[in-house]
């Protein structure tokens, strides 16, 4: 059984979640790998309801859904890159069982379908893939035994057979300089250092990832300033907002409260 990976990175407070319900990411079969971060799982049995926030990644994700009560049989829905805080309402029992990709991994199971289309949206699974097989849901969510329900889900991705598309590599690549490398701060300057215009940068990233390379280096500095909002010991938001590229901490502040809904400082206060 693949170690439960503990990066926390885009859920808010994310210690109040692991308190609630049962979290784990599991890595997928090796061929899915060069496409997939993780897969994600979460049961949960809940005496009183519990909201989650999440601020997403700019990542597509296949989610797998059980509400008892509500829809014991279970769906599965493809859910595009969320532009806004995703806000989950959990009660009573259930089961996710989910699939987040990699940022530009998912075009290669889905040719063809310009990612854009999928941004801030959740569609069935078999309006995306009409050919998915009607036993694919309860295979994932009935078996109480976790690693067959990862099993599970790596048949349905090697049944959908991804085909290699160097474009796709390409935009996967570009989005993982983004994310570890607080440098880049313009996109005029990273199109450049590519070797791109950066129109060809955003045609990319539309059809490729479902949003532009501006969004995703914003993304990333909330991402970073949650991280470390979270993190014990008190934070110089005037040194962060300088190291994130932000013209000031006043410009670091009103992202943060726009994507998270409170101040930075509050934020750290509550989650401590």
């Amino acid at each position: 059984m693949a170690a439960p990976r503990r990066d926390t990175r885009g859920i808010v407070d994310a210690a109040e979640l692991f308190a609630r319900v049962r979290f784990r990411r599991r890595e997928p079969a090796e061929p899915l790998r060069p496409y997939l971060e993780h897969y994600w799982l979460i049961d949960w049995d809940l005496p009183e309801p519990y909201a989650s926030h999440v601020v997403p990644h700019p990542s597509v994700n296949v989610v797998f859904q059980r509400y008892a009560g509500r829809n014991p049989v279970g769906f599965g829905e493809v859910a595009g890159i969320g532009l806004d805080l995703f806000t989950q309402k959990l009660e009573g029992r259930g089961r996710v069982c989910g699939i987040q990709f990699r940022p530009g991994g998912f075009r290669p199971f889905a040719p063809g379908r310009a990612l854009t289309s999928l941004t801030g949206e959740r569609i069935p699974l078999d309006t995306v893939f009409p050919t998915v097989d009607a036993a694919t849901v309860p295979s994932v969510l009935d078996p109480a035994d976790e690693d067959a329900r990862v099993a599970a889900l790596d048949a349905f991705l090697l049944g959908l057979g991804p085909r290699p598309d160097p474009q796709a590599d390409l935009a996967m690549a570009l989005v993982d300089r983004i994310r570890g490398d607080r440098a880049i701060r313009h996109v005029g300057d990273f199109a450049r250092a590519e070797g791109m215009t950066v129109r060809a940068l955003q045609r990319l990233f539309a059809a490729y990832v479902g949003v532009g390379p501006k969004w995703i280096i914003l993304r990333y500095r909330i991402h970073e300033a949650l991280s470390r909002a979270e993190a014990s010991g008190p934070v110089d938001w005037a040194a962060l907002a300088a190291d994130l590229g932000y013209a000031d901490q006043a410009h670091l502040v009103r992202d943060f409260t726009a994507t998270v809904g409170v101040p930075p400082t509050t934020y750290a206060t509550t989650t401590h």
